[in-house]
């Protein structure tokens, strides 16, 4: 469903409310602004009076919800209007269907009437045993063998009294699974006193080993955590593990007994087929059938979990620290064919590129080291960028030897090779190597991880787990708007921006941002915000959910600002009021000062926007991103074999997931930090104490060579790290 799509509605507007705990005005606010084509970022930025000042956050959970509901509305017409023109649509039923708050009481009401395969039940309705099975539930203590005598026809498929008896037992059997307010309960007993079971495939112990943790795995569905159902639901998928959601046998049997609907009401040999029929249908159907609906709950829960992970992560990588415009050397190390290096130019441009074999013979390392030498002279580079992967110390170690007396960095390199063959990378260099492209990326990563990494398909960039076993659209929905807000958080150079970073930008999109491009290539910079209007399809509700993120360095100071131009007018009368220029009002702190914000509140402008304007024109264009410091692992520490227990390194987390982080010690692969091993205190959430890109001080717990494994704390160590 497109934002478009969503309608301001009142019924909507309430129970989302009294949901997240806001105001009916604050949701309608919401929603109408969406519908109106809003993007998240501009709504929680320029729309603050109307929202209360909502967030980003709650700005999309309003948007996300008010989706589920109208989908949740769009199946309830279908359903009527499918029983309506069978003939089917009763006041009770249709009544029913409207009060249904969620899609599975919905569709529990339509689920008898629901067009169906030919069942066991359905064949016996076409044999005429529905009046027996009829009879039977009456449980009035009669002997059902006399009731079933009148039904025998073997030209109807029904040659004795105990295939009569069968066929009602499946009628009613049917009709108990479908019996919606037992169904609601035992539902409800699956979330409340189901067991996640999980056994390994016969056979399959040695081929399945990944998977062992996993091969009697007994646990209360309530309170698996997601990565652990995700995990198995994937043994599951691999053919290795077997699994079972599913509360006791009897207690279901127990609550279908109990049932006002179609439980055991009588204690006659009619009621023993009533009780057998419902025997038959918790097990052979109502279990299964919610057993599959509880596995979609789960999934749907623990998918909704990674994916609020991975969310997280990217956003802690994509906001990385930046270098800034500097000249860099950028290095992709390898042992056999050598490192790939490039020499940028402060804006990203390739003025160079060569091959070294910094890690070969001690002849290739010295005409490695010359030219190193020569090209930082000769280009007067800022700072050396190495990729992380393959002889990613080892080069980084020969080029420190060389007292070169830059930063040199280490760069996470994850994706730079789908970079390298992807459409973005051909496209700014057709005539170059793959691996060649892979070394500007790492370069260029060094100077702005947000600009180089939005070139990439987020799942690429390897900050997540189970990517590709949770839902795809619901990842991709996520991972989209992280990317925008990052990018609108930050701001983008109209005039220096790539079509791929100006795509996120609130308004843009893939065909805009073409045309921006476009535009730049055939006319120039642009030289102020408001010349964006000449691009071409780019009108007035483009041009204003756009304009605020986009910086333009001209004539209009406002321009290079998150002052949205809309308020230009309002910043102007500032400084008239202040007696100074809006130069002044941007660059004097005093000038400002003369300014009284509760003077310029009225109707459609508060304090809110007011002190967003005021912070902007104190640092015009700032950047929300931490400055950049260089990161150095532990010298000599290249190899997992160089890890003993006890040591404590410098690392950087890689990945946070619910149980823990992956910490990059500099041994080429990741050590874990369990979530128990993260704080002197107890941590609920690894989220709360580390993220993506941070660098922290670890210990050597222990180190499996054989499974490549490394286990690390950071318990006690938080005084030694400064936090």
């Amino acid at each position: 469903m497109t934002q478009g799509s969503i309608r301001v509605n009142e019924k909507y507007s309430s129970r989302i409310a009294k949901e997240m705990s806001l105001s009916v005005t604050q949701v309608e606010a919401v929603a109408r602004l969406v519908a109106e084509g809003a993007t998240v970022p501009f709504v929680a930025r320029y729309r603050k009076e109307a929202t209360g000042s909502l967030d980003e956050v709650a700005v999309a959970a309003i948007r996300d919800r008010l989706e589920e509901l109208a989908e949740l509305d769009k199946r309830r017409e279908a359903i009527l209007s499918s029983l309506e023109e069978r003939g089917l649509l009763t006041p009770e039923l249709q009544a029913a269907l409207e009060i249904a708050q969620d899609k599975a009481r919905l569709e529990d009401a339509y689920l008898p009437y629901r067009p169906k395969r030919r069942t066991r039940a359905s064949m016996a309705r076409e044999r005429g045993l529905e009046p027996l099975a009829r009879a039977l539930m009456a449980q009035q203590g009669r002997d059902p063998k006399p009731l079933a005598r009148p039904f025998v026809d073997a030209g109807k498929g029904v040659p004795d009294v105990e295939a009569a008896l069968a066929g009602a037992r499946d009628i009613l059997a049917e009709e108990m699974a479908e019996a919606p307010r037992l169904r609601a309960a035992v539902r409800d007993l699956f979330f409340r006193r189901g067991r996640f079971l999980s056994k390994v495939v016969k056979g399959k112990q040695e081929a399945g080993a990944t998977f062992r943790d996993w091969f009697a795995w007994d646990e209360p569905l309530r309170s698996i955590p997601g990565h652990r159902a995700l995990a198995m639901f994937r043994g599951e998928a691999e053919g290795f593990l077997s699994l079972s959601l599913r509360p006791p046998e009897e207690e279901i049997l127990d609550l279908a007994r109990r049932s006002p609907e179609c439980g055991v009401r009588g204690r006659g040999p009619d009621a023993r087929e009533v009780e057998t029929a419902l025997a038959d249908g918790c097990k052979r159907l109502l279990a299964p059938s919610l057993e599959s609906e509880v596995r979609a709950e789960v999934k749907a829960r623990a998918d909704a979990e990674a994916i609020r992970v991975f969310a997280s992560n990217l956003r802690g990588l994509l906001l990385a620290p930046p270098l800034g415009q500097k000249r860099v050397l950028a290095l992709d190390p390898g042992f056999r064919t050598g490192a790939k290096l490039t020499v940028l130019d402060a804006q990203g441009g390739l003025l160079h590129h060569a091959t070294i074999y910094p890690t070969t013979s001690t002849g290739q390392r010295e005409i490695a080291a010359a030219l190193l030498k020569e090209l930082c002279a000769r280009f007067r580079i800022e700072a050396v960028a190495i990729g992380n992967g393959t002889a990613g110390r080892e080069t980084e170690a020969f080029v420190r030897e060389l007292g070169l007396g830059l930063p040199v960095v280490l760069v996470n390199e994850a994706g730079a090779s789908i970079y390298s063959a992807s459409e973005t990378a051909r496209r700014e260099f057709p005539d170059l190597d793959l691996t060649v492209r892979g070394s500007v990326s790492i370069g260029r990563r060094l100077m702005d991880p947000l600009a180089e990494l939005v070139k990439l398909d987020p799942k690429s960039i390897g900050v997540g787990q189970y990517q590709h076993d949770v839902d795809q659209a619901g990842l991709r929905r996520a991972l989209d708007d992280v990317v925008m807000s990052c990018v609108n958080a930050v701001g983008v150079d109209v005039n220096t921006a790539s079509q791929e970073l100006l795509t996120a930008v609130s308004g843009l999109g893939p065909a805009l941002a073409k045309a921006v491009v476009a535009h730049r290539d055939e006319n120039g910079p642009f030289r102020s915000r408001d010349a964006l209007r000449k691009v071409k399809r780019l009108g007035p509700k483009a041009y204003e959910q756009a304009a605020g993120f986009l910086r333009v360095r001209g004539e209009e100071p406002l321009d290079a600002s998150a002052v949205h131009p809309e308020r230009y007018a309002l910043v102007r009368r500032m400084a008239r009021d202040a007696q100074c220029t809006v130069d002044q009002l941007l660059s004097d702190p005093s000038a400002r000062a003369r300014v009284r914000l509760e003077e310029y509140v009225s109707e459609d402008i508060g304090m809110p926007t007011l002190t967003d304007i005021m912070a902007e024109l104190e640092k015009p264009g700032r950047d929300p991103r931490a400055g950049f410091s260089a990161f150095a692992f532990a010298e000599g520490v290249n190899r997992i074999e160089d890890l003993t227990p006890g040591m404590e390194l410098p690392g950087i987390v890689t990945n946070v997931t619910k149980f823990g982080a992956f910490v990059d010690v500099g041994v080429h692969r990741d050590g874990m930090v369990h979530v128990s091993q993260l704080a002197d205190r107890f941590v609920s959430d690894p989220a709360e104490v580390v993220s993506v890109g941070r660098e922290v001080l670890v210990r050597v717990v222990d180190v499996d060579l054989q499974r490549g494994r490394i286990g690390l704390s950071m318990r006690g160590l938080s005084a030694k790290r400064g936090g």
